[in-house]
């Protein structure tokens, strides 16, 4: 009998989604199968600190769930290191407070104004605002999960690289050459970074990014063996 595992893609930040998505697994009946988050739970959004505030809640009481890091949710550590360990122009600060990338959207949920001003003066202010807790939840997410038929990443794996070898960087951030690559990676590979209009199989990947940080639906995946179906209230769609 193969074990069912869901799979949920890029939140940034739209708690409502989140609560939707939870609430569609259980509507289900499979509130007890274990579920992993591949990442990007922050910014864009309104409500950051409620998704991060769900699922330590969740891993908390114990509910089997997995959650990985996706290249934003690294976005907040750097800023809090500060610039001092970069050139000054590199500091993710002064691009991740910007509208494209959304840091401003998720230091609000926590009460910090930060657009249109001097990425310092609210470094400064965010820290000691924004709870230690959620910044170490953060950090210590694995980049990787796997089963005896998949591999969770939030980006992707670079493409004739065994698993062992793969570079973390590639892990959250990659594109191409992945996204193109045809061949077997020996599990399926089930990630999300890329957005689409809904989840998608590829034959050899699952992608999750439905756009939710766009104002799509966040839609739980769910796997059995190398067959994937989107969960709504009623149904179970065929990937």
């Amino acid at each position: 009998m193969i074990d069912p595992i869901i799979a949920v893609g890029d939140i940034h930040g739209f708690s409502d989604q989140l609560d939707r998505a939870l609430g569609v697994i259980e509507t289900q009946g499979l509130g007890d199968v274990p579920v992993v988050f591949v990442g990007d739970y922050i910014d864009r959004g309104p409500d950051s600190r409620g998704v991060i505030d769900r699922l330590m809640q969740g891993q908390a009481e114990g509910r089997p769930w997995t959650c990985l890091t996706g290249n934003h949710d690294t976005f907040i550590t750097e800023f809090f290191a500060g610039p001092s360990n970069h050139a000054p122009e590199d500091w993710i600060g002064n691009r991740w407070l910007t509208r494209d990338f959304g840091g401003a959207a998720t230091l609000r949920s926590y009460g910090v104004e930060a657009e249109g001003r001097d990425p310092l003066r609210v470094l400064e202010e965010a820290d000691g605002t924004i709870p230690d807790a959620h910044v170490g939840w953060l950090e210590a997410l694995p980049r990787m999960h796997m089963t005896e038929d998949h591999v969770f990443v939030h980006g992707g794996i670079r493409p004739g690289v065994p698993l062992e070898d793969q570079d973390p960087n590639d892990l959250i951030w990659i594109r191409e050459p992945f996204l193109s690559d045809t061949r077997d990676h020996g599990r399926l590979v089930v990630h999300g970074h890329t957005p689409g209009q809904r989840p998608e199989h590829l034959g050899n990947r699952v992608n999750l990014d439905g756009g939710a940080g766009y104002g799509r639906t966040l839609h739980p995946v769910l796997l059995e063996g190398r067959d994937a179906f989107i969960l709504t209230g009623t149904d179970r769609l065929p990937l």
